[in-house]
């Protein structure tokens, strides 16, 4: 069965018709391949943007039906719950096949439609290698999509309403698992709190010594703890208490010198 989930949270800056999104402009798009991958990896970035005052929202690829715990309808329900917590401005499922999407035309095509419905000037994506081989697949998926929504000889559609091209500013991966030297790392210290709540949301994935479902990797007692000591670890290195780091696709650049912490 085939789920989508849109949310709405700031209609003010959403147009609906009929039931249908046809517009929302945010500043910032996460792509994730499964439910809880962009909480586990930059949730506490998205907080201290939203905080700032960004449209921020999150697509999700798949409903990670191929996850030892949970079921497609109960992660909707708790990445519904997440994003309430994280103030997103919209949240949506592509429905994608969880562990058998491939970064191919018929993928790309609909990423770009989703790209060009909610026009980011920033995409937040996968981690491009890591543990799970979705992440990666996720994250080229997400790197050839942003780049081919802005190619004006690329049609597509949105409610019967031929897409302008939009090709984002910046695309930005959040590190994941597997330990990847950061470019760049965000101090979310004062988001932290937000962070393990919208982690928590997803309690159908983490240790409960109460479940009676199969363990999995990140069910162990340990994995959430290891999600601090690798924030810790990224905050140390700037400074601070906690940070999520990033890597970067380009050459980034300051005008002030003194924008540098």
């Amino acid at each position: 069965m085939e789920f989508l989930l849109v949310q709405f949270y700031e209609l003010d800056r959403v147009y609906v018709l009929n039931n249908f999104l046809l517009m929302l402009k945010l500043d910032i798009l996460v792509l994730a391949a499964h439910p809880d991958d962009a909480e586990l990896g930059c949730s506490g970035t998205i907080a201290s943007q939203v905080a700032k005052g960004h449209q921020v929202g999150i697509v999700d690829l798949t409903h990670g039906e191929m996850g030892t715990r949970g079921t497609p309808e109960l992660r909707l329900q708790e990445a519904a719950h997440a994003a309430e917590l994280l103030g997103l401005a919209v949240r949506e499922n592509m429905g994608f096949k969880d562990v058998f999407f491939k970064d191919d035309k018929e993928h790309q095509l609909k990423l770009i439609q989703v790209i060009r419905k909610y026009q980011p000037e920033i995409v937040l994506a996968n981690a491009v290698s890591d543990r799970h081989p979705d992440h990666g697949k996720g994250s080229s998926l997400a790197t050839n999509a942003c780049f081919m929504s802005g190619l004006s000889k690329i049609e597509t559609w949105n409610k019967g309403v031929k897409q302008a091209p939009w090709r984002p500013k910046f695309v930005y991966h959040y590190i994941q698992n597997n330990y990847i030297h950061p470019d760049f790392i965000v101090d979310i210290s004062a988001y932290w709190d937000k962070k393990v709540a919208s982690i928590a949301a997803f309690g159908s994935q983490f240790y409960n010594p109460e479940s009676q479902e199969p363990a999995s990797f990140i069910s162990s007692p340990e994995f959430l703890p290891f999600i601090e000591s690798r924030a810790r670890e990224f905050g140390h290195r700037i400074q601070v208490k906690y940070g999520e780091g990033f890597t970067v696709e380009r050459v980034i650049g300051v005008s002030d010198l003194f924008d540098l912490k």
